[in-house]
């Protein structure tokens, strides 16, 4: 197992080296300029949207059951076990790191919605399919398709080996196992090695419940996303602000000390430019897992939103960047600070969700177990909902490989199977594995936001030419019209 970890190490490596972070951070800063940091200036109209559908209009989710799909996929492990462990292997640093791509990413995220809508395929009886895959094919041109399928292969891969099983599952069956039985006190054998009784409970009523969940497809997962993904996000937030809050003496050294790390300046000599790129390395990396900008995923659940406007989907989808990795990572990341749950990290050799358990645990005036039940509940049902998000996009992917639906279904099967499995698969490995599937799918989105960059800024400057000059949008067969 040693080995197989070292060169899955060596695989992460090279995938996530300096080309990758090249252009992913110079995709978001390309489109940011060329887009004169529209995703900004237009952060408030795109709050609006995000909460306002359209009332006419083709597509099988509302703009914010869609989102909320999209946000299923993202707010999940990486947002409390993604960012721990990014702290702990790249230093305080990488939460600059983090944000700062996610800042670009929105930029990303925005020209991923708009292609999306753009580009979408009408499937019949009110079934819409898009994604990268076809605004690969169909915007790029039908010579590009190979690189189309890589995408979708690639995709598959990251749904079932990826973000959206192992690590989803990994993470819901550690936090369980932490609350109720940390210390072993039930160790059931299991091919040979000893689990958790937990973390067995754990595994087949997650795959149960995920299997009554996406069997019913897009209208059910964006349902059950849109109710319990604002309700944890919100208790969440909370529960980080309380603790900020509380330690608010604390809180100017700790952004110091993660600027001082994010560029190295905490370590010494010649090590400073190593400290950096670590910082830099893990932050990007972890990040893109949390917000998935650039990676292609969200403008699948996109290309489902009812809307005739390819533009208002991007505003609507730049602001799941905004809302994962800006606001809950930066809040996760400043709580493991400003506890000191990052110094009893290293002290201890802790990793994953026990650094995040530590912060919420120690982190206010009440009984240690409280914080610790929070975060294990807020842990299970973002995972849950990134693992019902994944399967729609791997779903879609195999839908625009095969155009088969008893493939679809038979993958159904083997991804609840993967669900099941999942936490009985070591955390560095299960992460590492992740992170290069990440890599290997980010690439043909990237090339082709890059070589359709022209289309998105005329539809951008299309769009917004409709303003008038009291600064407002008439929108199509809508009586009402938005302040900018």
């Amino acid at each position: 197992m040693t080995s197989f970890n070292a060169v899955l190490s060596s695989i992460d490596d090279f995938v996530w080296g300096i080309p990758l972070i090249v252009l992913i951070m110079g995709t978001g800063i390309f489109l940011t300029i060329r887009l004169g940091v529209m995703q900004f200036k237009k952060l408030g109209l795109a709050l609006r949207y995000m909460v306002r559908n359209e009332d006419t209009s083709n597509g099988e989710v509302s703009s914010f059951g869609a989102l909320c799909t999209a946000l299923a996929a993202t707010i999940g492990t990486g947002n409390i076990v993604g960012v721990a462990t990014a702290i702990m292997a790249g230093g305080p640093g990488a939460i600059f790191w983090m944000v700062l791509a996610a800042c670009l990413g929105m930029a990303t995220k925005y020209a991923e919605g708009l292609l999306a809508v753009k580009y979408r395929v009408d499937k019949g009886n009110g079934r819409y399919l898009g994604g990268p895959f076809y605004y690969i094919e169909n915007g790029m041109g039908k010579q590009w398709k190979p690189l189309a399928q890589a995408f979708a292969v690639f995709a598959t891969c990251v749904g079932l080996m990826g973000i959206g099983t192992f690590t989803q599952v990994n993470g819901i069956a550690s936090a369980t196992k932490s609350f109720f039985d940390p210390e072993m006190a039930h160790p059931v054998n299991v091919l040979g090695t000893d689990y958790s009784v937990v973390t067995v409970i754990t595994a087949v009523v997650i795959a149960l419940i995920v299997a009554l969940v996406v069997i019913g497809g897009i209208k059910r997962i964006a349902n059950v996303s849109s109710i319990i993904v604002p309700f944890m996000a919100v208790i969440y937030v909370g529960v980080c602000a309380m603790i900020l809050i509380y330690h608010v003496r604390e809180l100017p050294a700790a952004i110091l000390t993660v600027l001082q790390s994010a560029f190295g300046l905490r370590a010494m000599g010649g090590g400073a430019l190593g400290a950096m790129f670590m910082a830099m390395q893990k932050g990007v990396a972890r990040g893109i897992f949390s917000n998935e900008s650039g990676l292609g995923s969200a403008p699948i659940a996109a290309a489902a939103a009812q809307t005739d406007e390819p533009v208002r989907q991007g505003l609507v989808s730049m602001t799941g960047t905004f809302i994962d990795t800006v606001c809950i990572c930066t809040m996760t990341g400043l709580t493991i600070i400003v506890t000191g749950a990052y110094d009893v990290a290293l002290a201890n050799g802790l990793e994953g969700v026990d650094v995040t358990s530590t912060a919420f645990s120690t982190g206010l005036p009440w009984n240690g177990q409280i914080g610790s039940f929070i975060l294990m509940a807020c842990l299970v049902f973002f995972a849950f909902t990134t693992i019902i998000g994944w399967d729609y996009y791997s779903e879609r992917s195999l839908e625009y490989l095969f155009n088969n639906m008893t493939v679809v279904k038979a993958y159904r099967w083997l991804y609840i199977l993967a669900v099941l499995i999942g936490p009985f698969f070591t955390v560095s490995a299960v992460w590492t594995i992740a992170d290069i599937f990440n890599a290997l799918m980010a690439i043909p989105n990237l090339i082709a936001l890059l070589a359709l960059s022209g289309v998105i800024v005329a539809e951008t400057k299309s769009y917004f030419a409709r303003l008038g000059e009291d600064g407002k949008i008439v929108k199509k067969n809508i009586a009402e019209s938005i302040d900018i």
